[in-house]
């Protein structure tokens, strides 16, 4: 007999489906108490989302959140060839051979069905699924190859208690508001509402009366226990999004049994009534249901179906309580920061098909150099897209893109939503698509409203995915203090620790024109080769800097360097040959530390002033051997005495075994205040004289 818009053999599927993920949740428990569980957070009351699933394409993106057990094993029975079941029980027990995160969480994810991996995500993938979804359009626009079918739906998905994160808000705002100028947003927005946050209630009607009449967002709802009304919702949906190339919002109504996870004790905040009401709509009971009025199967097969698999995801629990885990450091860490220095190089050192737009070896400024390195790696790499608020036709709030909108069209170089949480997942999708995004945050501080960007999702990718998924990019932040007062704070940032103890992000923090050049080529050439992801700090007070000692000297120009130069990430820069002290340094504290070495020759002191250039990683190396070369080094750091740079560099050289004389100054561990007053807890070039006499007094053992 007919089952609506389902079909037999899909009801069939769906009911399977549904099944294995309940008992995988069971089997999870049984783990558990075998020693070998790790995560017991399951799916059971959500397994509707199976009928979300198979209205879906296996090609089509998914992003999904931790409730989407039975959407993974059907999408694994429509693509085939995948135990789905063995996936889900081998990230329960941490294992090593786990296909997508190797042990490192439990996650649903593979490249195989088009499934991301995210972790225990609250609303941080939604941003990159809003990426994902608006890639589609502009690779096939700008005729570069994308990672999805050009007629593909994201689908991401998440729980009520979400929807009210600023996370979720900014993201579907981003949909909505790319929608409504007529842009494509193929997304679909799936909010599976249980009805709890944790113990938390969610109001009656909230999502809907929040979602339910949004400008370009097409709202659908269902109830995801009923198995025929979620499937035909949920195809009806799919539907517009790929047809109209437009986001829309699928409202599912579920329920959640087993508490929010294991440790979860329900009765401390849940009726009997409450707990009676929701297993009335037990999804299997439903699909059971559906499947013997309509005389596909009797009940019995029914009972008979659900034992059988009982019994056999019991079976490969017990095999997986065999698994290896993971068993030593270096094994865990591998996929967070592949490095492939000569590969990297080779790409950095591409010329474009252009002629470079400044003629080698003119002088140039940082924002100059920078300028005209975009230019070049516009021209080197298609696929390469430059955004962020007012870089467009504006060209920056300092210039730094003026003419590349014009030169390279809109759909390369263009403005975006004044939002940082928006600009990074934009930036973050498009790199998981097949794209090489270069965004621009418009100051460091704003980039704290994001900086869970970086650290949750674009740093974890490739570590939960073994490098399977990777999302290339190379966030530019122009920061830093100094510009002689203006602006406060929010205008002179210069708090790096946030970037600083990210695993495997690259800071690069160049000073000199002729750096800032070759480094941006380096960091855009590892994201093309490796999925690196980076950061790249611009000193806002040297953009536009051309003095170093005296007014019209000229000397903080560079000659703009060959497009081939190349900086290896981790690689310092020395100036100068002294032999009494060595200045260890980075962005405006080159300048600085130049003045200062100017300083004390002439007080018969000798100095050799060492650019760190990169953040991280550290070079180590090179500060070791030009402490050495001296004895005595003095970290000048313009970033805080708490949590600043300096805290890096003397750590560093203590673990590499340098035992000379080191001590250290800093900003002060202030916010940066406006006017004249930011001179007061601002590293100076007085500070930098007055520390280096006190330390080539101190004798060598001096550290501090």
């Amino acid at each position: 007999m007919p089952v609506g818009g389902l079909g037999p053999r899909t009801a069939l599927d769906l009911f399977d489906a549904q099944l294995e993920s309940r008992h995988t949740d069971f089997a999870a428990r049984w783990m558990q108490q075998q020693g070998r569980g790790y995560y017991t957070i399951g799916s059971s009351g959500h397994e509707g989302n199976a009928a979300l699933a198979l209205a879906l394409r296996p090609t089509d993106p998914a992003l999904l959140h931790y409730r989407s057990g039975a959407f993974y094993c059907a999408r694994a029975r429509q693509a085939g060839g995948v135990d789905a079941v063995r996936d889900m029980l081998l990230g329960v027990a941490a294992a090593a051979d786990e296909p997508i995160a190797g042990g490192r969480h439990k996650v649903f994810g593979r490249h195989e069905l088009a499934v991301v991996p995210q972790t225990s995500t609250i609303a941080s993938h939604l941003p990159r699924a809003v990426g994902v979804a608006w890639s589609i359009a502009r690779a096939k626009r700008l005729g570069t190859q994308c990672a999805w079918p050009a007629d593909a739906v994201v689908c991401c998905t998440f729980g009520d208690a979400s929807v009210n994160h600023s996370t979720a808000a900014g993201a579907i705002n981003s949909a909505c508001n790319t929608a409504f100028q007529g842009l494509p947003m193929p997304i679909l927005f799936v909010c599976e509402d249980n009805g709890l946050g944790i113990s938390v209630p969610t109001p009656h009607d909230w999502v809907r009366q929040a979602y339910g009449n949004r400008p370009s967002l097409a709202y659908f709802a269902a109830d995801g226990c009923d198995p025929q009304a979620a499937f035909e919702t949920a195809r009806e949906a799919v539907t517009h999004v790929r047809k109209n190339r437009q986001p829309a919002f699928l409202h599912l109504s579920m329920v959640r049994f087993l508490g929010h996870a294991g440790s979860d004790a329900e009765a401390a905040y849940r009726t009997p009534s409450e707990v009676a009401a929701d297993l009335e709509r037990d999804p299997l009971l439903a699909t059971a249901r559906l499947l013997t009025s309509t005389g596909i199967l009797t009940p019995q097969q029914v009972l008979d179906r659900y034992d059988e698999m009982s019994g056999r995801v019991l079976a490969a629990a017990k095999e997986t309580l065999d698994s290896e885990p993971l068993t030593a450091a270096p094994q865990i860490t591998a996929p967070i920061a592949p490095r492939r220095p000569d590969v990297v190089a080779t790409t950095a050192r591409r010329r474009a098909t252009e002629p470079a737009t400044a003629p080698v070896g003119e002088p140039v400024t940082v924002a100059q150099a920078i300028n005209h390195t975009l230019a070049d790696l516009l021209g080197i790499h298609p696929e390469m897209v430059v955004f962020g608020e007012d870089v467009g036709r504006k060209g920056g709030v300092y210039g730094v893109t003026r003419g590349l909108q014009r030169r390279f069209g809109s759909a390369r170089v263009f403005d975006t939503l004044l939002d940082e949480q928006s600009i990074l997942g934009l930036a973050l999708g498009a790199g998981l698509s097949g794209l090489l995004p270069v965004p621009e945050i418009q100051y460091l501080a704003y980039l704290h409203n994001a900086a869970d960007q970086l650290r949750g999702e674009a740093a974890t990718l490739q570590f939960f995915s073994q490098g399977q998924y990777r999302n290339p990019l190379v966030v530019r932040i122009a920061g830093y203090g100094y510009q002689r007062g203006f602006g406060g704070h929010f205008h002179n940032d210069n708090a790096v620790g946030a970037l600083r103890d990210i695993p495997g992000l690259v800071i690069a923090s160049p000073s000199r024109p002729d750096d800032a050049a070759a480094m941006l080529r380096t960091c855009v050439a590892a994201a093309k080769t490796d999925g690196t992801v980076s950061a790249f700090l611009e000193p806002i007070a040297l953009y536009h800097t051309r003095d170093l000692h005296e007014e019209n000297d000229n000397a903080w120009l560079a000659p703009y360097p060959s497009p081939a130069s190349h900086v290896p990430i981790g690689r310092a820069r020395t100036y100068g040959t002294g032999k009494d002290l060595t200045l260890a340094t980075f962005g405006n504290g080159v300048r600085i530390s130049l003045q200062a070495a100017r300083r004390l020759e002439q007080q018969g002191v000798s100095c050799r002033v060492l650019d760190l250039r990169w953040l991280s990683p550290l070079p180590t190396d090179d500060l070791l051997r030009e402490a050495r070369a001296t004895g005595r080094v003095l970290v000048v750091d313009e970033t805080r005495r708490t949590g600043g740079v300096s805290e890096g560099v003397v750590t560093g050289l203590t673990d590499a075994g340098f035992r000379g004389a080191v001590r250290r100054v800093t900003s002060v561990d202030s916010f940066v205040p406006l006017g004249k007053a930011a001179e007061l807890v601002l590293v100076s070039v007085g500070d930098v004289e007055r520390a280096a006499g006190d330390l080539l007094s101190a004798g060598p053992e001096a550290h501090r």
